[in-house]
């Protein structure tokens, strides 16, 4: 009798995921300490940020290993009575979600993306993100053949135009991700890609068409970027270049920024790499990307060995995420490229990032559970 396959578990994949975290609760602590402790607004507690975040952190976490746990491949099987899958009604939730934003949003800094359901205030372009790359790798699976042509792609485009549209209305940084999340799980797919080479100068005309015609700030950050140090809109990202200068090689020592002390205003969201950089230098900052280079490897090999396409495209959907969201996090605080509100995956402030992140990673350990060990 032929003995029994075991299945894999990725468990390198899970603990460094857990390292990740902890750095980044650490971190978020170290960096908005200052901030909570002499405001009012947050009782002058110095660990007001740091529970929030710990708790969406376990959230995350339990989402995950509930998540790593069920086959990932249900996602595209239909509900017995609607006749639906999970993956759809997913992608329709987000849509309903966005447009809730738009009538009855929270405006935070200018900005309506946010949702409050009662106590708990999170942003739906988060679980946009996740649905996305779940649905694309869904239309895909159903018709890999299709992506053999351009009008293929451009038909998945369409159906998934819409919710990236309504992101993109007041958040383009993220819609630019989403973009950047389809694309790149069409391009792994098809075995033809040279319209993929056509498409992008398109793509990238069009997205500067919407940037000098959109709401004007897109292109004040643009000019904010060119003048760093002469224009007063700019004092966040040059007080962040003078944090990453005064890190030196080593580090101030964990704790003991300077730059955190309302010279960089919430230090502890998207600039949070600088107070990395200031306060455990470029061999910090060399360590944290190292980690992520791990991660993004270790979700590589699953994508590789997954037992299907459908699980092979996820894998591929959430490496894309994760590293885009990482080179232009980084990209900013170092101003290489204009301003965004893209956090560092993980490590910024944010529970509904880091919450479905560690769903997005679930869902990758879901993958990884289903490999057959040889």
């Amino acid at each position: 009798m032929a003995k029994k396959r075991q299945s894999y578990y990725d468990y390198s994949l899970l603990i460094l995921v857990i390292f990740i975290v902890a750095f980044g609760l650490v971190m978020v602590y170290s960096a908005s300490s200052y901030t909570a402790q002499v405001s009012e607004k947050y009782n002058y507690d110095a660990t007001y940020f740091l529970m929030k975040q710990a708790r969406a952190t376990v959230l995350g976490i339990v989402a995950m290993l509930l998540v790593s746990k069920i086959d990932y491949r249900l996602l595209i099987k239909k509900l017995p009575v609607i006749k639906v899958t999970p993956a759809t009604l997913l992608f329709l939730f987000s849509i309903i979600l966005q447009f809730m934003v738009i009538f009855v949003g929270i405006e935070v800094n200018y900005s309506k993306r946010w949702l409050a359901i009662g106590p708990v205030t999170f942003q739906p372009s988060e679980i946009t993100k996740i649905a996305i790359i779940v649905y694309t790798a869904y239309l895909v699976y159903k018709a890999p053949l299709a992506l053999e042509k351009i009008w293929g792609f451009l038909k998945i485009c369409l159906y998934l135009a819409l919710p990236i549209a309504l992101v993109a209305k007041e958040n383009m940084s993220t819609a630019i991700v989403l973009v950047v999340i389809v694309i790149g799980i069409c391009f792994v797919a098809s075995r033809k890609r040279t319209y993929f080479f056509v498409a992008a100068p398109i793509i990238a005309g069009l997205g500067t068409l919407f940037l000098m015609f959109g709401p004007g700030y897109r292109l004040k950050r643009v000019k904010m970027w060119r003048e760093v140090e002469t224009n007063e809109d700019a004092a966040q990202i040059l007080q962040g270049l003078y944090a990453i200068a005064s890190g030196g090689l080593f580090g101030t020592g964990l704790g003991q920024s300077m730059q955190k002390l309302g010279f960089v205003p919430e230090a502890y969201n998207d600039m949070i790499f600088s107070i990395i950089c200031e306060e455990l230098g470029l061999f910090g900052a060399i360590i944290v990307v190292i980690m992520f280079v791990l991660l993004i490897w270790r979700i590589f090999i699953i994508a590789v060995n997954a037992p299907d396409l459908f699980g092979a495209l996820i894998c591929v959907g959430v490496l894309v995420h994760i590293s885009v969201q990482v080179l232009i996090n980084i990209a900013v605080v170092t101003n290489s490229i204009p301003s965004t509100g893209i956090p560092l995956p993980f490590i910024s402030y944010g529970g509904t990032s880091v919450s479905i992140l560690l769903a997005e990673m679930g869902l990758v350990l879901s993958v990884s559970n289903r490999i057959n060990a040889v």
